[in-house]
């Protein structure tokens, strides 16, 4: 007759399995995970600081055109009609045109305007060395719109320029807006006033 034996489990002289990570481990991850980001936080942080830029500018294009329609909208000189008369400034039986605009003094206006105020302004020429920040800016309503041009500048110049239009001098201006963003950088915009 066989008696059964009953087995016995083998005693094991190897080492048991170590699940999990050691401390050595876990700093060497921490230390190359550590330098990963601070790579790619170096590649991708000029980018950041950059990602407001087409913002500010849509801004910008926004300023710069709706005070060149201000601008336009108005006279081509203070001697131009603005009777029932319909005679340009330089036509016979006319006022003279202003011969020559002054160059801009520093603290930003010029002898060209002859109004006290910018509510007043009737002619293109009244806009020669105007400066002005996010609080020179107002919407059709009068109401100022500072709160959303802060750190917005604007500056302009009018300049007599019918020579770059084929005309004789006096019959156009040319109107330089230059928008200055918070950043610095500055926008430029250009039009031709006639006088007709």
């Amino acid at each position: 007759m066989l008696i059964p034996q009953i087995a016995t489990p083998a005693t094991s002289t190897a080492t048991p399995k170590h699940a999990g990570f050691t401390l050595l481990e876990l700093i060497v991850g921490v230390v190359v995970l550590g330098i990963a980001l601070l790579m790619i936080s170096s590649i991708l942080g000029p980018m950041y600081i950059r990602s407001a830029e087409p913002w500010h500018q849509v801004r910008a294009a926004e300023l710069g055109h709706s005070l060149m329609n201000e601008i336009l909208a108005r006279s081509f000189d203070e001697n131009s009609s603005r009777g029932t008369t319909l005679l340009r400034c330089n036509e016979a039986g006319a006022d003279s045109c202003i011969t020559a605009m002054p160059a801009c003094p520093a603290n930003g206006m010029s002898s060209a305007t002859e109004e006290a105020n910018r509510d007043l302004y009737d002619d293109v020429d009244d806009f020669h060395c105007f400066r002005g920040d996010g609080a020179a800016v107002s919407n059709i309503l009068n109401e100022s719109l500072a709160d959303s041009y802060r750190n917005y500048q604007v500056a302009v110049l009018v300049s007599y320029a019918g020579a770059d239009v084929g005309l004789p001098n006096q019959s156009a201006k040319r109107v330089d807006i230059s928008v200055i963003l918070p950043s610095g950088d500055s926008i430029a915009f250009s039009s031709y006033k006639g006088n007709w």
